[in-house]
């Protein structure tokens, strides 16, 4: 069996607010029982079959684990933060929550030849990205994402108004409308998130703000289907976003 072959970019600075990274997967039809555990980013995914069939699919938030598809045999994509949604993409991906859409094979021009010069696949990408970026953002959002993410979801709703002069309901609204969850479960995504470094280390206690054992097993089964223990163990590379740390 083949291995799995990962990379991953990090965007340039200038992107930043929007691109969480750029990532790459090859051989991934060998693997058995591969799972894609939530990470609160929203995946544009250019993907090739074990027919050579290219195929190109926007992937809204998860919040439960999913199994991949063994006839995708290797993937670019690019994962967006939340608020590119709007920016970019000029739409709502509240109605494919856990799911996802097929866009047409030529979208942004990104052709299967691409797809095999990963360097080239973000550099194209990139440039695309900040050609369509407006020039005006709402501070608000931004500002909400940059206090969001810093703590790990571990802020209030209270908390998150106060600090960027926008009402809870509106916050609440916004996150229903555009992403089809609301903040506070998209924090709870967040803070499982963080706790994978931990879990990876082997720390298989609460890290963060969880109420006690019980309750930090019982999230982490939420996200991941198994124990703390399991995703350690973490066997046949199963788990993908643990790559991250193997290539780090």
């Amino acid at each position: 069996m083949e291995s799995l072959e990962f990379k991953l970019v990090e965007p340039d600075t200038s992107l930043s607010d929007f691109v969480y990274c750029f990532s790459s997967l090859q051989n991934l039809s060998t693997q058995k029982d591969v799972v894609i555990i939530p990470n609160g980013k929203i995946d544009l995914n250019f993907s090739i079959n074990d027919k050579g069939d290219f195929q190109v699919a926007l992937l809204g938030l998860e919040t439960e684990p999913k199994y991949t598809n063994h006839q995708i045999s290797s993937f670019c994509a690019v994962s967006f933060n939340p608020i590119a949604i709007e920016y970019i993409f000029n739409q709502s991906v509240a109605e494919i929550i856990n799911s996802g859409k097929i866009l047409p094979s030529n979208f942004w021009d990104i052709t299967i030849e691409d797809l095999k010069d990963f360097e080239k696949f973000c550099s194209k990408i990139s440039q695309k990205i900040s050609s369509i970026l407006p020039k005006t953002i709402d501070g608000r959002k931004l500002n909400l994402f940059k206090l969001i993410f810093e703590s790990n979801g571990e802020i209030t709703i209270k908390e998150l108004s106060e600090k960027i002069s926008w009402s809870q309901r509106q916050i609440n609204r916004y996150f229903n409308q555009q992403f089809g969850l609301s903040l506070k479960a998209y924090c709870k995504i967040l803070r499982f998130q963080a706790s994978l470094p931990h879990i990876n280390k082997g720390e298989l206690y609460p890290q963060l703000n969880f109420t006690d054992q019980s309750h930090f097993i019982k999230e982490i089964k939420q996200f991941s289907g198994v124990s703390p223990k399991e995703l350690h163990k973490n066997e046949n590379d199963r788990f993908l976003q643990f790559l991250v740390y193997k290539q780090s």
